[in-house]
């Protein structure tokens, strides 16, 4: 399952409770769309952290990395 597929259904499931893809835009902001508050950003962050092997650090927790699926997706490919 690609990066994409796994973080849009973790998106849908958790925050949505839905598994329709339509809800969902890869540009969507989280925080307009008022899909996240800032409790869920947290919760994204430590997904990201187990799914992903990563460590997100203090600075780059801010909006440019993680208020979407595509600057996530982006956020990721920077943090290989």
């Amino acid at each position: 399952m690609s990066t994409e597929v796994k973080l849009r259904s973790y998106i849908l499931e958790s925050y949505l409770f839905s598994d329709d893809q339509s809800l969902l835009d890869n540009a969507d902001s989280f925080m307009e769309k008022g899909i996240l508050d800032s409790t869920g950003i947290m919760e994204v962050i430590f997904y990201l952290e187990d799914e992903f092997g990563i460590q997100v650090e203090d600075e780059e927790m801010v909006p440019e990395n993680l208020d979407s699926i595509n600057n996530i997706l982006a956020f990721l490919d920077s943090k290989k």
